[in-house]
């Protein structure tokens, strides 16, 4: 994988094509990124470049923080990210990571945190059909049997039951790049992403 940036969810729309094609987009407003940390084998056991992002002012960053950041300037970020590269030497501390690194048709990986939906049933969280309405069944919308009695004698781990629904890091691995905005720092991708409005996503590229 190459490096990538962090950038806020603004919303969905949908655009035309030349040929008056429409696609559903996701647009996201990057954020100021800068490289500060580079990790290699011989460091850290592994290659990755490590970016700092949503800047703050320094007075509200905690000592440790800005510690960390003085080998890149007097600059203050409250958030830290990874990127694992393989070949860590092409970067170097404090290189901005703007979209000039992003071309229109780039296939893109984007991770981020879907939208919690609280607690759910069978039918809502699993795609469960329900029991029979009619005949005096009392089974409309329950779980049914979750597993043997005696043996093994508990339910077994994963099974799929009611519970939290949402609210779980998700990865689209092949979201396309259809538009760019540098003056405006959009970013215009295809298809719908996890999280809802202001919702931090980790654009990456791929090789």
């Amino acid at each position: 994988m190459s490096v990538g940036l962090f950038a806020k969810k603004l919303g969905m729309t949908q655009i035309f094509d030349e040929t008056g094609v429409i696609f559903p987009v996701t647009l996201l407003k990057t954020e100021e990124c800068q490289i500060s940390q580079i990790k290699t084998t011989n460091t850290d056991g592994y290659n990755a470049i490590q970016v700092a992002y949503s800047p703050e002012k320094i007075s509200k960053i905690t000592k440790p923080q800005l510690g960390h950041l003085k080998k890149i300037g007097e600059k203050g970020f409250k958030s830290f990210g990874e990127f694992r590269v393989s070949d860590p030497q092409k970067f170097k501390l404090g290189q901005n990571i703007t979209l000039d690194s992003f071309e229109v048709g780039q296939k893109v990986r984007v991770t981020g945190k879907s939208i919690g939906k609280g607690f759910a049933g069978n039918q809502k969280r699993n795609n469960f059909s329900r029991g029979p309405m009619t005949h005096g069944s009392k089974n409309h919308r329950l779980p049914g049997s979750v597993g043997a009695g005696s043996t093994p004698g508990r339910v077994y781990p994963g099974k799929k039951m009611a519970g939290q629904m949402g609210g779980q890091t998700v990865t689209i691995k092949t979201s396309e790049v259809l538009f760019i905005n540098t003056e405006e720092q959009i970013l215009v991708l295809k298809g719908s992403l996890p999280g809802k409005h202001n919702t931090l996503l980790k654009v990456q590229l791929k090789d």
